[in-house]
């Protein structure tokens, strides 16, 4: 168990390549459009949306079946109200330091992949957001850098967005994660492997089907990266919604598990709702 912070963790202080935001995004196909809209994602959104861009360096996608989605938590409805709509996740790192250089390039591919008919209308978007980085929590000293949590073989992972409570601040949530909650769960025999703590940044697309976001100062993005299958580990993360309700720091809007995709293939296309 080690409190990376960020930076802090001895594989990642030595490398020039540091994840310093993400872009992710929730995203529900319409149903009877699932298999076309995995297909345009993987083969050209992907990749003309994102990781050509200037220093996006790593991407993954996931997916939560039906069975998967039984186990969200949804609170106030702020983020979803329906715990059965939100099937698939993209998320991407962007190089520490580069994040306003790939915000403003995303402004304009968006305005070109849409004036030549490149984005795919089956689809709602559930929440897109930019974050940066703020801290990191490693189950090992040694473990997985996470500049490379996105290409590491994880079986799934765990998506915790939250807000402060009135009169409390973020940075208040912030420790009681990481001096609190996660030194009590994620112990040596934890499937949870890291978990990584954002704050949100505004995003600068040019899009119709995208919110044009803005930094939000009370809320705040939780990913925790699992070596085992989230349906049989999901008790490690299921109480965190009490316990932080509990704490008066503040509450859980949406959480839930997700599993990663298998790139060139339908699979799971036919298990989403």
């Amino acid at each position: 168990m080690a409190d990376a912070g960020y930076p802090g963790h001895p594989q990642v202080d030595d490398t020039p390549v540091r994840v310093g935001s993400i872009l992710f995004t929730i995203v529900e196909p319409h149903k009877g459009h699932e298999v076309d809209y995995n297909r345009w994602y993987e083969t050209d959104h992907l990749y003309a949306g994102c990781t050509v861009g200037p220093f996006n360096f790593a991407a993954r996608r996931w997916v939560a079946t039906a069975p998967l989605k039984k186990l969200r938590h949804v609170g106030s409805g702020e983020i979803n109200d329906d715990p059965m709509v939100g099937s698939y996740l993209a998320t991407y790192w962007v190089q520490e330091g580069h994040r306003d250089d790939w915000n403003k390039w995303a402004f304009q591919e968006f305005r070109w992949l849409h004036e030549n008919g490149r984005m795919f209308p089956h689809r709602d978007h559930v929440h897109t957001q930019l974050y940066d980085v703020a801290w990191v929590f490693h189950r090992d000293p040694d473990g997985v850098p996470a500049a490379l949590a996105l290409d590491h073989p994880y079986r799934g992972i765990a998506v915790t967005i939250g807000t402060s409570s009135e009169g409390h601040g973020r940075a208040e949530v912030e420790e009681w994660y990481r001096r609190q909650w996660l030194p009590d769960v994620v112990t040596g025999d934890s499937a949870i492997s890291q978990v990584i703590g954002f704050t949100p940044v505004p995003l600068q697309v040019d899009a119709k089907d995208v919110d044009r976001s803005t930094g939000d100062e009370v809320r705040f993005l939780r990913i925790a990266f699992l070596d085992r299958d989230p349906a049989e580990c999901w008790d490690e993360v299921a109480g965190e919604a009490d316990a932080l309700a509990a704490s008066g720091l503040g509450v859980v809007l949406w959480q839930g598990p997700f599993i990663p995709t298998i790139p060139g293939t339908t699979t799971y296309t036919d298990q989403l709702w």
